[in-house]
Protein backbone atom coordinates (compact mmCIF):
# COMPACT_ATOMS: atom_id res chain seq x y z
CA UNK A 1 0.00 0.00 0.00
CA UNK A 2 0.99 3.57 -0.80
CA UNK A 3 2.04 5.76 2.08
CA UNK A 4 2.19 9.48 2.13
CA UNK A 5 6.31 9.61 1.89
CA UNK A 6 5.38 7.74 -1.59
CA UNK A 7 3.48 10.27 -2.92
CA UNK A 8 5.73 12.99 -1.36
CA UNK A 9 8.29 11.59 -3.27
CA UNK A 10 6.02 11.89 -7.01
CA UNK A 11 6.18 15.71 -6.92
CA UNK A 12 9.11 16.52 -4.50
CA UNK A 13 11.98 16.02 -7.80
CA UNK A 14 9.60 16.91 -10.99
CA UNK A 15 12.09 17.52 -13.44
CA UNK A 16 11.70 18.98 -16.65
CA UNK A 17 11.38 16.56 -19.51
CA UNK A 18 12.04 15.99 -23.46
CA UNK A 19 8.58 15.10 -23.74
CA UNK A 20 5.50 17.89 -23.14
CA UNK A 21 2.40 16.32 -21.32
CA UNK A 22 -1.28 16.93 -23.35
CA UNK A 23 -3.52 19.36 -21.92
CA UNK A 24 -7.39 18.44 -22.06
CA UNK A 25 -10.52 19.72 -21.86
CA UNK A 26 -13.30 17.14 -20.76
CA UNK A 27 -16.95 17.66 -21.06
CA UNK A 28 -17.95 16.83 -17.04
CA UNK A 29 -21.73 16.15 -18.03
CA UNK A 30 -23.58 14.76 -14.78
CA UNK A 31 -22.14 13.54 -11.82
CA UNK A 32 -23.59 10.19 -12.65
CA UNK A 33 -20.85 9.47 -14.94
CA UNK A 34 -18.11 9.31 -12.28
CA UNK A 35 -20.29 6.04 -11.26
CA UNK A 36 -21.43 4.56 -14.94
CA UNK A 37 -19.50 2.41 -17.14
CA UNK A 38 -20.63 4.69 -20.24
CA UNK A 39 -18.98 5.70 -24.03
CA UNK A 40 -17.79 8.78 -21.85
CA UNK A 41 -16.54 7.10 -18.86
CA UNK A 42 -15.25 4.40 -21.04
CA UNK A 43 -13.00 7.08 -23.19
CA UNK A 44 -11.68 8.78 -19.87
CA UNK A 45 -10.48 5.34 -18.66
CA UNK A 46 -8.79 4.44 -22.40
CA UNK A 47 -7.52 8.28 -23.08
CA UNK A 48 -5.14 8.10 -19.82
CA UNK A 49 -3.25 4.64 -21.56
CA UNK A 50 -2.55 7.27 -23.98
CA UNK A 51 0.20 8.91 -22.77
CA UNK A 52 2.97 8.55 -19.69
CA UNK A 53 1.22 8.53 -16.24
CA UNK A 54 1.65 11.65 -15.25
CA UNK A 55 3.65 13.39 -12.33
CA UNK A 56 0.70 15.02 -10.88
CA UNK A 57 -2.70 16.45 -12.44
CA UNK A 58 -4.13 20.05 -11.83
CA UNK A 59 -7.56 21.03 -12.67
CA UNK A 60 -9.67 23.74 -13.36
CA UNK A 61 -13.01 23.00 -12.48
CA UNK A 62 -16.11 24.45 -13.25
CA UNK A 63 -17.30 23.86 -10.07
CA UNK A 64 -14.56 25.73 -8.22
CA UNK A 65 -15.86 29.51 -8.44
CA UNK A 66 -14.12 31.94 -6.21
CA UNK A 67 -12.97 35.22 -5.55
CA UNK A 68 -9.38 35.32 -6.69
CA UNK A 69 -7.42 32.75 -7.92
CA UNK A 70 -7.23 29.43 -5.18
CA UNK A 71 -4.65 26.41 -5.78
CA UNK A 72 -5.86 23.43 -3.26
CA UNK A 73 -2.68 22.90 -1.15
CA UNK A 74 -3.47 20.43 1.13
CA UNK A 75 -1.54 17.19 2.10
CA UNK A 76 -4.75 14.69 1.18
CA UNK A 77 -7.55 16.88 -0.17
CA UNK A 78 -11.35 15.79 0.57
CA UNK A 79 -13.74 14.54 -1.80
CA UNK A 80 -16.82 16.58 -2.33
CA UNK A 81 -19.90 15.87 -3.10
CA UNK A 82 -21.32 18.86 -4.52
CA UNK A 83 -24.86 18.34 -5.86
CA UNK A 84 -27.68 16.98 -4.53
CA UNK A 85 -30.98 14.09 -5.66
CA UNK A 86 -28.49 11.86 -6.88
CA UNK A 87 -27.85 8.09 -5.49
CA UNK A 88 -27.03 6.97 -2.44
CA UNK A 89 -24.08 5.52 -4.22
CA UNK A 90 -22.83 8.70 -5.90
CA UNK A 91 -22.44 9.60 -2.24
CA UNK A 92 -20.32 6.89 -0.49
CA UNK A 93 -17.68 7.16 -3.45
CA UNK A 94 -14.33 8.17 -2.13
CA UNK A 95 -11.54 9.17 -4.14
CA UNK A 96 -8.32 9.56 -1.55
CA UNK A 97 -5.97 10.79 -4.44
CA UNK A 98 -3.10 12.90 -2.36
CA UNK A 99 -2.24 16.33 -2.97
CA UNK A 100 0.93 18.08 -3.32
CA UNK A 101 1.76 21.02 -1.47
CA UNK A 102 4.89 21.80 -2.90
CA UNK A 103 3.16 21.86 -6.47
CA UNK A 104 0.75 24.10 -5.03
CA UNK A 105 3.51 26.65 -4.02
CA UNK A 106 5.55 26.18 -7.39
CA UNK A 107 2.22 27.06 -8.93
CA UNK A 108 1.52 29.74 -7.13
CA UNK A 109 4.89 30.62 -7.67
CA UNK A 110 4.42 30.54 -12.06
CA UNK A 111 1.25 32.99 -11.81
CA UNK A 112 3.24 36.02 -10.43
CA UNK A 113 2.54 39.04 -10.18
CA UNK A 114 -1.34 37.02 -9.68
CA UNK A 115 -1.77 36.53 -6.40
CA UNK A 116 -2.58 32.65 -5.84
CA UNK A 117 -3.80 31.77 -2.61
CA UNK A 118 -3.09 28.59 -1.20
CA UNK A 119 -6.13 26.52 -0.05
CA UNK A 120 -6.41 24.27 2.37
CA UNK A 121 -10.77 24.02 2.96
CA UNK A 122 -11.60 23.11 -0.32
CA UNK A 123 -10.62 19.21 -1.77
CA UNK A 124 -11.94 17.38 -5.09
CA UNK A 125 -15.38 18.59 -6.44
CA UNK A 126 -17.27 16.64 -8.49
CA UNK A 127 -15.65 18.51 -11.85
CA UNK A 128 -12.61 16.61 -10.64
CA UNK A 129 -13.19 13.14 -8.82
CA UNK A 130 -16.19 11.64 -11.43
CA UNK A 131 -13.29 12.10 -14.20
CA UNK A 132 -9.90 11.30 -12.44
CA UNK A 133 -11.24 8.65 -10.81
CA UNK A 134 -11.80 6.47 -14.21
CA UNK A 135 -8.10 8.05 -15.55
CA UNK A 136 -6.40 7.03 -12.39
CA UNK A 137 -8.41 4.68 -10.52
CA UNK A 138 -5.52 3.58 -8.05
CA UNK A 139 -6.09 7.38 -6.91
CA UNK A 140 -2.11 7.21 -6.41
CA UNK A 141 -0.92 10.15 -8.54
CA UNK A 142 -1.58 13.84 -6.59
CA UNK A 143 -4.42 15.62 -7.78
CA UNK A 144 -4.65 19.65 -7.09
CA UNK A 145 -7.65 21.68 -8.60
CA UNK A 146 -6.78 25.52 -9.23
CA UNK A 147 -10.18 27.75 -9.12
CA UNK A 148 -11.80 30.30 -11.47
CA UNK A 149 -12.02 33.87 -10.15
CA UNK A 150 -15.34 35.03 -11.19
CA UNK A 151 -14.19 38.40 -10.97
CA UNK A 152 -12.01 38.52 -13.82
CA UNK A 153 -12.60 38.65 -17.69
CA UNK A 154 -12.34 35.37 -19.80
CA UNK A 155 -9.35 37.05 -21.27
CA UNK A 156 -7.74 36.98 -18.15
CA UNK A 157 -8.11 33.03 -17.96
CA UNK A 158 -6.94 32.48 -21.18
CA UNK A 159 -3.23 34.43 -20.60
CA UNK A 160 -3.33 32.89 -16.93
CA UNK A 161 -3.01 29.65 -18.38
CA UNK A 162 -0.27 30.05 -20.65
CA UNK A 163 1.83 30.99 -17.64
CA UNK A 164 1.62 26.79 -16.89
CA UNK A 165 2.87 25.62 -19.94
CA UNK A 166 5.67 24.86 -17.71
CA UNK A 167 4.07 22.40 -15.77
CA UNK A 168 3.54 20.69 -19.07
CA UNK A 169 7.14 20.44 -19.06
CA UNK A 170 7.31 18.47 -16.11
CA UNK A 171 5.25 15.66 -16.41
CA UNK A 172 1.58 17.65 -14.51
CA UNK A 173 -1.49 16.74 -16.56
CA UNK A 174 -3.70 19.59 -16.59
CA UNK A 175 -7.61 19.60 -17.15
CA UNK A 176 -10.52 22.24 -17.75
CA UNK A 177 -13.21 20.58 -16.57
CA UNK A 178 -16.68 22.22 -17.95
CA UNK A 179 -19.45 21.67 -20.89
CA UNK A 180 -18.74 23.54 -24.18
CA UNK A 181 -22.54 24.10 -24.09
CA UNK A 182 -24.07 23.82 -20.87
CA UNK A 183 -27.79 25.13 -20.46
CA UNK A 184 -29.01 23.29 -17.87
CA UNK A 185 -32.50 25.38 -18.14
CA UNK A 186 -33.47 24.95 -21.47
CA UNK A 187 -32.54 20.51 -21.11
CA UNK A 188 -35.23 18.02 -22.63
CA UNK A 189 -34.98 16.01 -19.33
CA UNK A 190 -37.37 13.43 -21.42
CA UNK A 191 -34.34 13.04 -24.33
CA UNK A 192 -31.36 12.69 -22.19
CA UNK A 193 -31.20 8.56 -23.07
CA UNK A 194 -31.71 9.62 -26.53
CA UNK A 195 -28.40 9.20 -28.83
CA UNK A 196 -26.85 12.57 -29.81
CA UNK A 197 -29.78 14.21 -29.21
CA UNK A 198 -28.94 18.12 -29.51
CA UNK A 199 -31.16 21.63 -30.37
CA UNK A 200 -30.49 22.95 -33.52
CA UNK A 201 -28.83 26.30 -31.67
CA UNK A 202 -26.46 24.13 -29.38
CA UNK A 203 -25.52 21.79 -32.54
CA UNK A 204 -24.74 25.10 -34.82
CA UNK A 205 -22.61 26.41 -31.80
CA UNK A 206 -21.03 23.90 -31.41
CA UNK A 207 -19.72 23.12 -34.77
CA UNK A 208 -18.47 26.88 -34.59
CA UNK A 209 -16.58 26.27 -31.47
CA UNK A 210 -14.80 23.03 -33.37
CA UNK A 211 -14.21 24.86 -35.90
CA UNK A 212 -12.56 27.89 -34.06
CA UNK A 213 -10.29 25.35 -31.80
CA UNK A 214 -9.07 23.47 -35.04
CA UNK A 215 -8.11 26.86 -36.72
CA UNK A 216 -6.60 28.26 -33.79
CA UNK A 217 -8.96 31.23 -34.14
CA UNK A 218 -9.23 31.61 -30.17
CA UNK A 219 -9.64 35.23 -29.57
CA UNK A 220 -13.84 34.75 -31.08
CA UNK A 221 -13.73 32.24 -28.26
CA UNK A 222 -12.11 33.87 -25.78
CA UNK A 223 -14.97 36.92 -26.62
CA UNK A 224 -17.70 34.17 -26.79
CA UNK A 225 -20.66 36.66 -27.02
CA UNK A 226 -19.44 38.12 -30.31
CA UNK A 227 -20.64 34.62 -32.21
CA UNK A 228 -24.25 35.26 -31.80
CA UNK A 229 -27.12 34.08 -29.70
CA UNK A 230 -26.25 30.60 -30.16
CA UNK A 231 -23.11 31.20 -28.03
CA UNK A 232 -25.23 33.32 -25.66
CA UNK A 233 -27.83 30.69 -25.25
CA UNK A 234 -24.62 27.53 -25.08
CA UNK A 235 -22.87 29.93 -22.33
CA UNK A 236 -25.84 31.67 -20.00
CA UNK A 237 -23.12 31.26 -17.58
CA UNK A 238 -19.32 31.11 -17.97
CA UNK A 239 -18.33 28.37 -15.50
CA UNK A 240 -18.40 25.24 -17.53
CA UNK A 241 -17.36 27.30 -20.28
CA UNK A 242 -14.18 28.96 -18.84
CA UNK A 243 -12.21 25.47 -18.42
CA UNK A 244 -11.94 25.27 -22.08
CA UNK A 245 -9.67 28.45 -22.33
CA UNK A 246 -7.41 27.55 -19.95
CA UNK A 247 -6.62 24.20 -22.00
CA UNK A 248 -6.68 26.42 -25.08
CA UNK A 249 -3.91 28.75 -23.14
CA UNK A 250 -2.07 25.56 -22.81
CA UNK A 251 -1.24 25.22 -26.34
CA UNK A 252 2.19 25.66 -27.83
CA UNK A 253 3.26 26.32 -30.84
CA UNK A 254 1.77 23.45 -33.70
CA UNK A 255 0.62 20.56 -31.09
CA UNK A 256 -2.12 18.89 -32.89
CA UNK A 257 -6.03 19.25 -31.66
CA UNK A 258 -8.38 16.25 -31.48
CA UNK A 259 -12.21 15.78 -29.97
CA UNK A 260 -13.55 13.43 -28.31
CA UNK A 261 -16.38 12.43 -26.70
CA UNK A 262 -18.03 14.82 -28.96
CA UNK A 263 -21.65 14.06 -28.67
CA UNK A 264 -24.88 16.14 -27.62
CA UNK A 265 -26.88 15.39 -24.85
CA UNK A 266 -30.49 16.22 -23.68
CA UNK A 267 -30.54 18.98 -26.25
CA UNK A 268 -28.44 22.12 -24.59
CA UNK A 269 -25.66 19.87 -23.17
CA UNK A 270 -22.68 18.93 -25.12
CA UNK A 271 -19.74 16.19 -23.75
CA UNK A 272 -17.45 17.54 -26.35
CA UNK A 273 -13.81 16.94 -25.15
CA UNK A 274 -10.92 18.68 -26.54
CA UNK A 275 -6.64 17.15 -26.37
CA UNK A 276 -4.24 19.29 -27.38
CA UNK A 277 -0.77 17.31 -27.87
CA UNK A 278 0.32 13.77 -28.79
Amino acid sequence: MSTFSDFKKLTENIQPQDFLMPALFIGHGSPMNGIEDNEFSQRWSQLAKEFPTPTAVLVVSAHWFTKGTKITAMDFPETIHDFGGFPRELFEVQYPAPGSPKLARETANLLIPNLVELDHDWGLDHGTWTVVRHMFPKANIPVLQLSIDYTKPPKFHFELAKELVALRKKGVLIIGSGNMVHNLRMVAWDKLNEPEYGYDWALEISSKFKSKILDGDFNPLIDYTSLGKEAILAVPTPEHYLPLLYTLGLKTGSEPITFFNDKAVGGSLTMTSVKIGK
